[in-house]
């Protein structure tokens, strides 16, 4: 199914580029009929995220939960919680260094001398302090947060049931085996959920192309080829991190999270890949107390292709309107960057509200993200493709250091199957290494 699955998503879109292109011919900007067409065909992908949507907060909590209770002490949770941390620090520094190189490199904007135009929408840059952002943290409701789909705000509070849960022993078991219940059976809605992706996948990218054509596309070709060199920069860097540690395994986990990241590029959605993200690292090896520890966390804190797209998009506009940039400002920029990045998941339109935010206090145009908003989908595509790329390859990493990296399975294996560890011997014990 899964190989299968993932041909049909790469039909999707290559016909979905086919038929938006067959659109924009026959219907020209301006024709009503375009927008109407492109309109129904955004249809398709909008059905796909509600439906992903939907499980997304009790798969999050329920792998949470028994992930937590499954460790047995705090003290593992407080070792794997450092690793993560330390493993996200690095790889955003990384990524935020990456793109401020190439853009100094490169300069694409360098002569453009834009004019700001249209209207960059109600972007929360308000609401985007240190003092909200931790309150934004802890939830007040555990059913808003849920219903918000609130990434962050699940994660403490999953993190404050399966520590309790730990605490409650054999008492708390009942819960603990109903979460894995809840976890399994969101899995399996997964798996009927996902049969609708090469649809969405197709939607998506018509009714983008029908209305934008490729002249958007032609006329940014030097960003988005130059951002697209440094994802794949990126990538191989994160990789090369990967194989010190996984060795010949770094290879095969290309393959295993192959679909995940495919379905994330195509639909610009990193919600859309976390289900079948879980899937595979259980086919990988990740033990289940491991992922859905890990992976939750990585989708708020550990988001390496949106922090390389901040510092390159900041320093697009500020070359675009001929402003120069110190090497200490830049520097000043990038940790800037590093705090501001964190925990974006949260906000609407994450990427461009931490844009907007460092422009207005390096005093560089606003308006200038209406630069970028033309190709931003384009964008959007890679650097999500790049978070969910970097968060696989440090839960593996952080598993194959706590010696609990498992055999692999047929990652073409049917949907469904219990993951790995979840008995209740597997949730018992630390430190198994089978390899």
């Amino acid at each position: 199914m899964t190989g299968k699955l993932t041909i049909q998503i790469l039909i999707g879109l290559v016909l979905g580029i086919a038929a938006g292109l067959a659109i924009n011919t026959y219907y020209p900007t301006g024709n009503p009929l375009q927008a109407e067409i492109a309109d129904y065909l955004k249809l398709l992908p909008d059905v796909f995220l509600h439906l992903i949507k939907m499980i997304i907060a009790p798969l999050v909590f329920a792998t949470l939960v028994t992930g937590i209770a499954g460790m047995g002490d705090s003290a593992a949770l407080g070792r794997i919680g450092g690793r993560a941390i330390a493993w996200f620090v690095t790889a955003s520094l990384i990524s935020i260094t990456v793109g401020l190189i190439l853009i100094n490199l490169f300069q694409p904007g360098v002569g453009l001398q834009f004019k700001a135009g249209g209207d960059i929408g109600q972007l929360a840059t308000s609401d985007f302090t240190f003092r909200h952002f931790v309150l934004e943290v802890f939830p007040t409701s555990i059913l808003d947060a849920m219903a918000k789909n609130n990434v962050l705000q699940i994660l403490v509070f999953s993190l404050f049931a399966g520590v309790a849960l730990t605490a409650l022993k054999e008492r708390g078991e009942p819960i603990v085996k109903g979460c894995e219940a809840l976890a399994q059976l969101m899995m399996q809605m997964t798996d009927y959920v996902m049969r609708f992706a090469p649809f969405a996948v197709f939607g998506a990218m018509a009714s983008v192309i029908a209305v934008r054509g490729f002249g958007i596309v032609i006329t940014y070709a030097a960003l988005m080829s130059e951002f697209y060199f440094g994802l794949l920069i990126l990538w191989t860097i994160l990789f090369g991190m990967c194989a010190l540690v996984l060795k010949k395994r770094a290879l095969a986990l290309a393959r295993y999270i192959r679909e995940p990241v495919i379905l994330a590029f195509s639909t610009a959605s990193s919600e859309s890949a976390l289900p079948r993200l879980f899937e595979q690292l259980d086919k990988f090896g990740v033990p289940r107390r491991i992922s859905g520890f890990v992976l939750p966390l990585g989708y708020s804190f550990n988001l390496d292709g949106s922090m390389m797209y901040t510092s390159f998009a900041t320093l697009f506009i500020a070359q675009a309107y001929g402003i120069h940039l110190s090497i200490g400002q830049q520097i000043a920029m990038l940790l800037t960057l590093m705090v501001t990045s964190k925990g974006i998941a949260a906000v609407p339109r994450a990427s461009l509200v931490v844009i907007a935010a460092t422009l207005t206090q390096f005093g560089l145009p606003v308006e200038g993200i209406a630069l970028i908003l033309g190709v931003d989908t384009f964008l959007d595509m890679g650097r999500t493709a790049t978070n969910v790329l970097g968060n696989a390859v440090a839960t593996s990493v952080i598993t194959k250091w706590e010696g609990m990296l498992q055999p692999m399975r047929d990652p073409d294996a049917p949907l469904g199957e219990a993951p790995h560890d979840t008995s209740e011997h597997g949730r018992k014990g630390l430190n198994l290494d089978p390899d």
